[in-house]
């Protein structure tokens, strides 16, 4: 079965929330970084993009929400 690309867009935004608060304090810790990172760099092959890429379009969807104004 495969994934959707919604589903990995999903899963790869879970991944990158993790990853963001994770504190490394021992080799366990590292070896769930590294995990994550590879997880991550697989999840985005699937969707066929690069990192640098993916990490753009997220930051002009941010922009633009921000520019729109709050409907009442």
């Amino acid at each position: 079965m495969a994934l959707s690309r919604r589903s990995i867009t999903t899963l790869l935004d879970l991944v990158e929330i993790k990853l963001s608060c994770i504190e490394v304090v021992d080799r366990e810790d590292h070896r769930e970084v590294k995990t994550l990172r590879t997880c991550r760099e697989e999840l985005l092959q699937m969707l066929d993009r690069e990192p640098s890429r993916l990490l753009a379009n997220r930051a002009l969807a941010a922009t633009q929400q921000a520019v729109q104004p709050a409907t009442s």
